[in-house]
């Protein structure tokens, strides 16, 4: 599995964070920034990271901002991203099992350090479950045309 992730001021620190948890994975990751405390535009990270994501260059992107919010709208604008924004377990595992999603998105000033590892853990290590969920995914990419 290749992974790009990004972030922008507002998620650095869990940036970090999650780029030590998949060295320990041993997920091959490149980070796609940013490298600053001062204020950004999240979608400067964002729709990059899901181009990267939608053209099959990785195969699953993690972004991180304040709320997650911002970052999850920007990259669900780019034709196939199944973009989650994820803040417990719980629908860590299920936004992979059921909706195949490609793309996760966390906010720091929501959850913390821990938890996040703990999410996107369980994001990067769960598959999809196809069956009956497959067809539901499916006209999500036909409606995309």
């Amino acid at each position: 599995m290749k992974v790009a992730i990004a972030s922008d001021h507002g998620g650095l620190q869990i940036r970090e964070e999650l780029k030590n948890l998949m060295d320990e994975l041993n997920i091959e990751y490149e980070d796609f920034g940013c490298e600053c405390t001062t204020s950004v535009d999240y979608p400067d990270y964002a729709l990059p990271v899901a181009e990267k994501v939608a053209s099959g260059e990785f195969d699953r992107g993690i972004l991180v901002c304040g709320t997650g919010i911002g970052m999850s709208i920007a990259a669900n604008k780019v034709k196939g991203i199944r973009c989650a924004l994820v803040h417990d377990m719980f629908t860590a595992k299920v936004t992979r099992e059921h909706n195949d999603s490609n793309i996760l998105a966390m906010g720091e000033r929501v959850i913390g350090a821990g938890l996040a590892r703990e999410i996107a853990k369980t994001w990067l290590l769960t598959e999809f479950e196809g069956g009956r969920h497959a067809k539901r995914v499916q006209k999500i990419t036909e409606y995309e045309g």
